[in-house]
């Protein structure tokens, strides 16, 4: 028996059975549905795209997987030449790991070895009120959503401020010497309701964490590859290690990196064996992964994908910008991503069937509707979405 994600398994309704999905759509048996979700936001190409299928195929052929550990492979080694090359800075150095979330561990470890290295003990981590970032211990544990992350009673070892600069200001004059790393979803919180704030904010966190020399860690799990709007929020505001993943792979199979820079990889570079990052996922460095990451990338590039994010953000703003229910609370646009928060969470109770009837799945979250709708969308089809949205408040 499968056992499903964020489910009560005992009054759970049955899920729909896909049986093909291809382009923005996904097939059931009775229903042809536009994904508005992108399964989870890493579907930014779409379905069945035969390139990044093609890609899969023929590295398979070859090998689909061998270990990092004492070996290498071309895959591996194009792929971290190519995001040394792709992103900004000197965020040169590449960790891969399987998940998100496992990216996530990995950056919070490598912040408190980082002092650790150094003979310097800071055990406290900087987050947001509201965060999210993955299911796994730590990464819950700087996470702030009680509804994710209500089995810790008590979180030691991590502050969590709102996003708000004097707020900001006060906590690293109060904690600066023990804190070791300050992490964000930069400017857009996706599972803790698709909060946005200003880049203001994230320029003077830069400020403060080079003051106190404190490492700023970017998770851009869910923003990166243009969801914001910026290819990267690290492209304006440059941190000290970025997490990537979901749309890494254009959500062809499960793969992540946390990317250091300079700075934070001389820590660990050492003749020292202690020193060392003690961490090795068995599937880090995928070749399959590693595949269809390359072949993503040069899409994105070559298909121009931030003019499509900006015309997906035009149009959302045309249709969505304006509306308004006495049950909205807010509408939100930002990039590819646009939310609808209600008063009251009963107001989408229904909603899911309501989209799927109209040929449109969607799966609100508590008091959030939303989209975050694969890049190769049409006008018509983003349309759609909006239009049920629009219609179930109607």
């Amino acid at each position: 028996m499968i056992w499903y994600p964020y489910e009560q398994m005992k009054t759970m309704k049955e899920p729909y059975r896909i049986l093909d999905a291809e382009g923005v759509h996904l097939y059931t048996k009775d229903q042809k549905l536009i994904d508005s979700i992108s399964s989870w936001w890493c579907m930014i190409h779409g379905y069945k795209h035969p390139e990044l299928t093609a890609a899969i195929k023929e590295q398979a052929d070859r090998f689909c997987h061998v270990m990092l550990g004492g070996l290498t492979h071309e895959p591996v080694e194009k792929l971290s030449d190519k995001l040394q090359e792709f992103l900004p800075g000197d965020l040169d150095y590449c960790f891969f790991s399987d998940s998100g979330s496992v990216a996530v561990e990995v950056s919070l470890k490598m912040a408190l070895q980082y002092n650790t290295n150094q003979g310097r003990k800071r055990p406290l981590v900087l987050a947001l009120e509201h965060a999210y970032h993955g299911d796994t211990f730590k990464a819950m544990e700087v996470g702030d959503d009680e509804d994710y992350h209500f089995a810790f009673d008590k979180k030691e070892g991590v502050v969590h401020i709102p996003t708000e600069i004097p707020a900001l200001e006060d906590a690293f004059e109060l904690y600066h010497d023990r804190l070791n790393c300050f992490i964000v979803e930069p400017l857009l919180q996706g599972a803790g309701g698709m909060r946005m704030y200003d880049i203001s904010f994230l320029k003077r966190a830069r400020e403060l964490c080079n003051q106190y020399d404190v490492l700023l860690i970017f998770d851009e799990v869910a923003t990166g590859f243009g969801r914001t709007g910026n290819r990267f929020v690290s492209d304006l505001v440059l941190p000290d290690i970025l997490v990537l993943g979901k749309a890494l792979t254009g959500g062809y199979i499960g793969h992540a990196v946390t990317v250091a820079n300079h700075k934070v990889f001389d820590a660990f570079y050492s003749d020292d064996d202690r020193l060392a990052l003690m961490h090795g996922p068995t599937f880090m460095g995928n070749p399959l992964a590693c595949a269809v990451a390359l072949k993503g990338i040069e899409i994105f590039e070559r298909d121009d994908y931030m003019s499509k994010i900006r015309h997906i953000e035009q149009i959302s703003r045309q249709e969505m910008e304006n509306f308004s229910d006495p049950r909205i609370k807010e509408v939100r646009i930002m990039g590819g991503c646009t939310c609808v928060e209600v008063h009251d969470p009963k107001t989408l109770e229904g909603f899911q069937q309501f989209a799927y009837e109209r040929g449109v799945f969607c799966r609100p979250f508590l008091n959030y509707m939303y989209s975050m709708v694969p890049y190769v969308i049409s006008d018509e089809e983003l349309i759609q979405i909006f239009d049920v949205m629009k219609d179930w408040f109607h």
